[in-house]
């Protein structure tokens, strides 16, 4: 129940499928440090199951085995290290498990892709198998369910050892909160997060969070060419923010000059879209990210936050109270529903991050909770059915120009929700959520990050490129 589960600083492209699997191997490190087992492993095999092997290529899931399989951390490696160590392992046929004892281990050996077989549980499925010195066998099977958040064959997907003040389960368990309490989402949020941090903890734990949210920005807005993989994806923001404001440099500058634009509807909107784009683009080249709430819809609440600072008149002071808001709406999803577009969907990532960042704006604007919440409906209503279909496994066509698209439709909802009085609404959050889930599972599983269907299947492309 902790904002620092919902946003997460990570390495692109996929929260699912190059974090969830990274983080896997990590727990698997672990779990071999326990049995004092991690000297004698002789040979190691990874087995990806369902989506993570059909579009496992794309979004890098073997790079982020075999990072986690390393010890390294996926919040602070650097992102050249990481490829030139994949270039290691690739030419020495070997890896060193935690960073300390070395295997051997070729990727093409020794990570098998079954896209014929999915376990039962979750279609993002991998099984660590290591053979050990004394003729035994350590085995592992774990599930990626979205965001990052991995769960271990045989663990609940759910958070039921939470020991917070005011739990929440829904939307409406959330306002009868706030209205008993006299609050805002965000103060609720915080109230809960200060049973495990101190408020300097938060405090400081949500400004790194912006501060790689930013840098994710402006690095999208400073790196031009083409992106990895195979499709021949040209990045754009480089080049929007250089006819916006010209050539700046550093961040401070950039950031300060943001101020001075012109708050024309067309505009805003290019900028909008520059700031979704710059963070998806960056995303799409194994670039460091946030999750929010998944990688694949990483651009959204960066874009809308940026957004509110720059021309409504923000201030840094509330960066905490904005992401403190989304986290709570991100919750009450992921409980409910999924996060995860294996199971739902893009519905599933794009809707859900424009929901959270409509009831944040609309909270930051003045908005009551219900406001807020109705904000998070009508952003989500409107990406109801939306599928996951990537280009050629890569998270490029259509997820980054989708990050802009979610990010107009929260401003769009926060608006709306602003000029209706809540007791005028006829659907609440807690039925679209509902109803986001009931579409999830009867959607097409070629519609669920599998690239079987949709605009996956209708471009042309060379998928040994990719």
């Amino acid at each position: 129940m902790s904002v620092f589960d919902i946003f997460k600083i990570g390495i692109g492209p996929s929260s699912s499928h190059t974090l969830g699997p990274w983080r896997a191997a990590l727990r698997f490190l672990a779990e071999l440090e326990v049995d004092s087992s991690l000297s004698s492993v002789k040979t190691l095999t990874v087995d990806l199951f369902g989506s993570l092997a059909k579009t496992g290529k794309g979004h890098a899931t073997d790079v982020g085995v075999q990072l986690g399989l390393c010890g390294k951390d996926p919040t602070s490696t650097n992102t050249q290290q990481s490829t030139a160590l994949i270039a290691k392992i690739a030419a020495t046929q070997s890896l060193e498990l935690a960073g300390r004892f070395k295997v051997p281990f070729c990727a093409e050996q020794n990570i098998h892709f079954h896209r014929d077989r999915q376990l039962p549980f979750h279609p993002n499925a991998l099984r660590f198998c290591a053979d050990l010195s004394d003729g035994s066998t350590h085995e592992a099977v774990y599930y990626s369910i979205g965001g990052g958040f991995v769960v271990k064959e045989g663990e609940s997907a759910t958070n039921t050892a939470s020991k917070v003040p005011f739990s929440v389960d829904s939307a409406a368990e959330l306002l009868a909160h706030c209205d008993r309490e006299q609050c805002l989402i965000s103060e609720l949020g915080l109230r809960n997060e200060l049973q495990s941090r101190s408020e300097a903890q938060i405090q400081a734990g949500l400004k790194d969070i912006w501060e790689a949210m930013l840098e994710s920005i402006f690095s999208g807005c400073c790196h031009e060419g083409v992106l990895p993989g195979g499709l021949h994806v040209e990045r754009r923001a480089a080049a929007i923010s250089r006819s916006l404001l010209g050539e700046i440099e550093d961040l401070a500058t950039w950031k300060e000059a943001l101020k001075s634009q012109p708050s024309s509807f067309d505009g805003v909107l290019k900028w909008v879209s520059c700031f979704a784009l710059a963070v998806n683009e960056e995303n799409a080249a194994f670039g460091r990210v946030v999750t929010a709430p998944t990688n694949g819809s990483a651009g959204v609440i960066p874009a809308v936050l940026l957004y509110y600072l720059s021309f409504c008149n923000g201030h840094e002071n509330e960066v905490a109270s904005f992401l403190l808001t989304a986290a709570q709406i991100g919750w009450i999803f992921k409980q409910r529903a999924t996060i995860s577009a294996a199971l739902g969907g893009c519905q599933a990532e794009i809707g859900v991050s424009s929901a959270m960042a409509a009831a944040a704006l609309a909270e930051r604007l003045g908005g009551t909770p219900a406001q807020s919440a109705e904000a998070a409906e009508i952003a989500m209503e409107h990406h109801l059915g939306l599928t996951c279909d990537p280009v050629g496994g890569l998270v490029q066509i259509p997820c980054i120009e989708r990050n802009c698209m979610g990010a107009i439709k929260a401003i769009t909802a926060a608006t709306l929700a602003l000029e209706r009085a809540p007791d005028q609404s006829k659907i609440s959050l807690d039925v679209v959520i509902d109803t986001m889930w009931e579409t999830a599972k009867d959607m097409s599983t070629k519609y669920k990050e599998t690239s079987e269907g949709g605009l996956a299947i209708s471009i042309p492309v060379n998928l040994s490129e990719c």
